[in-house]
């Protein structure tokens, strides 16, 4: 799951961000408004955690701005001003929670995860694909009711599959959304294929059906058909 971070204060920022990475979340930072804009509008996000007080715009602009171009983004605003005009506007324009600083992280990390499981998982706490059994809080993954054993990568390109189930994913939209801002840097996509391959291996090795399909020249399925 990808988290964008839009906070002005560098160490509430730094904090945040820190957190939610120990978390297993990629996570990606904006320190005002320009950036923040600039980085909605080339990547998708599933959570948005955003600061309404930034030194060059507002974040209700922002979150309008973010809900035109991808209106199933989650975003929880953070704002140091307990407001109930605020906390009404926000959530008018599409916001779906509010937390006012000072604010314990943990709490944060679970209405980040409440909002995930609304949003991609219909509420339920784990995500069920034929034999194949996820539980995303405790990154447990069975087949059959035999537990597989996956790396952090593996894992989280197993959940980003189940969630885009029967559509063709390619390579740059998974690699971008499992490793985030890194793969500006990346010179090609070869190392998506070693972990598909690996995935692929341990669930049919467990007694999985072959799901993962090659759509050759666009990408990948994640697909029973």
């Amino acid at each position: 799951m990808k988290i964008l971070v839009v906070e002005d204060e560098p160490d509430m920022l730094e904090v945040i961000h820190k957190y939610m990475q120990h978390e297993g979340f990629v996570c990606e930072t904006a320190k005002n408004y320009r950036i923040a804009s600039d980085k909605i509008y080339i990547y998708r996000y599933d959570i948005i955690l955003l600061d309404l007080t930034l030194p060059d715009g507002n974040g209700l602009s922002l979150l309008q701005e973010l809900k035109e171009k991808d209106p199933q983004a989650g975003v929880i605003i953070i704002s140091a001003k307990n407001s109930i005009d605020e906390k009404i506007k926000g959530l008018d324009l599409g916001a779906d929670d509010y937390i006012t600083k000072p604010f314990h992280l943990a709490e944060l990390n679970s209405r980040v995860k409440a909002i995930i499981r609304r949003k991609n998982f219909e509420g339920n706490r784990e995500i069920v694909f034929n034999e194949i059994r996820i539980e995303p809080e405790s990154m447990l993954v069975q087949v059959n009711d035999n537990p597989v054993e996956l790396t952090k990568k593996e894992f989280d390109l197993l959940i980003y599959f189940a969630n885009n189930k029967n559509r063709v994913v390619s390579k740059e939209s998974i690699a971008e959304h499992l490793w985030g801002d890194y793969m500006d840097t990346a010179d090609n996509f070869d190392f998506i294929y070693t972990h598909i391959k690996n995935l692929r291996k341990k669930l049919i090795e467990k007694g999985s059906g072959d799901y993962i399909k090659t759509i050759y020249g666009f990408g990948y399925k994640f697909t029973d058909h």
